[in-house]
């Protein structure tokens, strides 16, 4: 037995600081130490400090020498949305999550506390909250997503941690009180209802990964019998990579979970803790004592009625920017980037994909200002550690073709149930994500 632990532990401290997997890819991503500075005068205009704004910024610091790089946000704090669920499993307090915004970004960054209210790329300016005019030669959108919770009726956020609502994407305070619900919930039992919108939205395998952890705490507690478990998947599957999905159906099936399709919550009534649906057959009721409301989400209103977002498509509605999937340029503005959540793809919409989407931008645009063309591109990499119970995880990666694409191929099966999957989302993963964060991963 002894022996047994050290092999976990060395394991754990190879995982920890090798391969950077962690749920959001290995690989090399860092600028080469050889790699000499590029002398350049340009203005590159950076909209927004998440995970993606953030790392851009510190990689071209690097990267560039006589650049003037401007970041606009208005947030003081940096949010680590990846430790989101595991505060709302309990596992976690909310401070986890909770930085500082000044706390990532260089000395060299103009860091300006304020939101775009305007975006002119025929002008090339943004114009701030503020009333400020800037011009810029480069500009990279990475403003993320808004949580439109308005669009289902009679849902808000304060409505949180009462009647039996939870929402886990909210932010760490409402993780925390989501979990506080959940906790209730399976102490008490009844129906727990987990959903999740027809838009796109960030980390799919969220609402999924929520409703095993439910079903476990009800197990764990000896509650299980007292517990109705109902899944609404907004469309015909519950995940959009085939293979990932028949396994999900087989796991839920295995567990009890009841699932139906074609579900969209349109409406909330926490009185009477009842969730509207749009379904194929007209609306339909289903009552609830716990439930994730799971928001639909679309691009910030300044992007969505901006010149950049998309004007034909599926995502008109949504305002994603419409970019190339490849190399995260702009369709009709050539100095244009978007990369994050924000980029209108057809994957990418988690922090493996930052990871990946940051250093091809920076690829074309340092090319773009020595003339030459980018070589780097994104193939849609991106990376669920898909939590099935606490203490298992399926390390679930995949790209724009809905291939696999295992970082540790004959290691770690990314369709089991395995311990140390679950060690690469709960104890991992946030090294290699501040690595990310100061352009080093």
């Amino acid at each position: 037995m002894h022996n047994t632990h050290v092999n976990r532990r060395n394991f754990l401290r190879l995982t920890a600081l090798g391969a950077g997997a962690a749920g959001i890819g290995t690989g090399s991503t860092a600028k080469p130490a050889s790699a000499a500075p590029v002398e350049t005068k340009a203005k590159f205009l950076i909209l927004g400090a998440g995970a993606a704004g953030t790392a851009l910024a510190n990689r071209l610091s690097d990267r560039l020498n006589g650049a003037e790089i401007t970041l606009l946000d208005p947030r003081q704090d940096h949010y680590y949305q990846p430790g989101y669920t595991l505060i709302a499993a309990g596992l976690k307090p909310s401070g986890y999550s909770v930085t500082k915004t000044s706390d990532w970004l260089p000395q060299s960054v103009n860091w300006i506390a304020e939101s775009a209210a305007e975006i002119d790329p025929d002008a090339k300016t943004v114009t701030t909250t503020g009333g400020t005019t800037l011009d810029y030669d480069y500009l990279v959108v990475a403003t993320g997503l808004k949580l439109d919770y308005e669009a289902i009726d009679g849902m808000s956020l304060d409505l949180i941690g009462t009647n039996g609502i939870g929402s886990v994407y909210a932010g760490p305070e409402f993780a925390a009180k989501t979990w506080a619900a959940m906790d209730r919930f399976t102490d008490e039992g009844g129906v727990g209802l987990f959903t999740r919108p027809a838009t796109e939205m960030k980390c799919a395998g969220a609402p999924l990964k929520y409703t095993f952890l439910t079903d476990d705490y009800a197990r764990r507690k000896g509650n299980r019998g007292k517990v109705e478990m109902l899944y609404a998947a907004d469309s015909g599957s519950f995940f959009s990579v085939p293979i990932v999905n028949e396994k999900v159906r087989m796991l839920y099936d295995e567990r009890g979970v009841k699932s139906v399709y074609d579900h969209v919550m349109t409406a909330i009534d926490p009185g009477r803790k009842v969730a509207t649906f749009q379904t194929p057959d007209g609306p339909r009721e289903i009552g609830f004592d716990f439930t994730n409301v799971i928001p639909p989400m679309r691009a910030h209103d300044v992007v969505k009625n901006s010149p950049l977002s998309w004007k034909t498509g599926k995502w008109v509605g949504e305002g994603w920017v419409e970019v190339d999937k490849t190399t995260l340029r702009h369709s009709r503005y050539s100095d244009v980037f978007a990369v994050g959540d924000v980029a209108g793809v057809p994957k990418g919409k988690t922090a493996a994909s930052v990871k990946w989407q940051v250093p091809v931008v920076e690829d074309h645009l340092v090319a773009q200002i020595q003339g030459k063309e980018g070589t780097q591109t994104y193939n849609g990499y991106t990376s669920c550690p898909l939590i099935t119970k606490i203490g298992r995880a399926m390390l679930v990666e995949f790209d724009y073709q809905n291939n696999l694409t295992p970082s540790f191929p004959g290691l770690i099966a990314p369709l089991e149930e395995l311990w140390v999957s679950w060690l690469m989302k709960e104890v991992a993963l946030k090294a290699t994500y501040n690595a990310m964060l100061r352009g080093r991963a």
